[in-house]
């Protein structure tokens, strides 16, 4: 007897299929849009049946938790860190992670620069823009956007693939979403992060190019 899905695979099949819909509905191929499944604090129970759905693409907030859970089952998979990142990380979160969407001052610029020199290898780099300009909450403020985009390329010798937001939860995202895709399109960035459980959809209509999404696949920490 076949055994029944489990309930973050049937999440899954969900979620995927909203994200064509909403793709669709604004004109755009489905496959411009890469799922984040937001693994971070969630049991293998509930990550395994979403990995044998076909998913290949996972974020994790922190360095030390996520080499935890993916050392050794990581081939073939993409990486994200989505979380902040302490510049004594660096070493860690170069070597172990394929994106760290984090990037977010000259610090931590400067430790990863260091580390893509000695390990000679390069994660894809994302720049964090704090598009609220919340002062709890990490990210580099719009207006400064551009200064360390230029910096990034032209001192610290980082290549920036695109930009990340976390709207304040008490506002409508679409307003910092469509300021997120101003400042990448003037700075000649084409990847756009953003959009969480609650808002992917309209992330999607606002051009993200990967939404990162984690209750709405794995249900609340401690729930399959």
């Amino acid at each position: 007897m076949t055994a029944p899905p489990q309930p973050s695979a049937a999440a899954y099949a969900d979620v995927v299929a909203r994200i064509g819909r909403a793709a669709q509905a604004c004109g755009r191929d489905p496959a411009t849009v890469t799922l984040v499944a937001v693994s971070k604090q969630q049991p293998w129970e509930a990550i395994a049946p979403v990995l044998a759905a076909g998913q290949t693409v996972f974020g994790e907030n922190r360095v030390q938790e996520a080499m935890a859970r993916w050392e050794g089952k990581s081939q073939g998979l993409t990486l994200h860190l989505i979380g902040p990142l302490q510049s004594n990380k660096a070493k860690e979160a170069v070597a172990f992670f394929d994106v760290i969407e984090t990037l977010d001052r000259g610090k931590l610029a400067t430790a990863l620069a260091d580390q893509v020199q000695r390990q000679g290898r390069s994660p894809r780099f994302y720049v964090q823009v704090n598009t609220g300009e919340e002062p709890q909450k990490a990210g580099v403020i719009p207006g400064e956007a551009d200064d360390f985009l230029k910096a990034c390329r032209t001192i610290y010798g980082l290549t920036v693939e695109g930009l990340m937001c976390i709207p304040p939860a008490a506002e409508p995202a679409g307003p910092h979403f469509a300021l997120l895709a101003k400042i990448a399109a003037r700075n000649g960035l084409s990847k756009l992060s953003m959009g969480m459980s609650d808002d992917f959809e309209t992330a999607i209509r606002f051009g993200a190019t990967s939404v990162r999404v984690g209750s709405a696949v794995f249900g609340v920490r401690g729930e399959a």
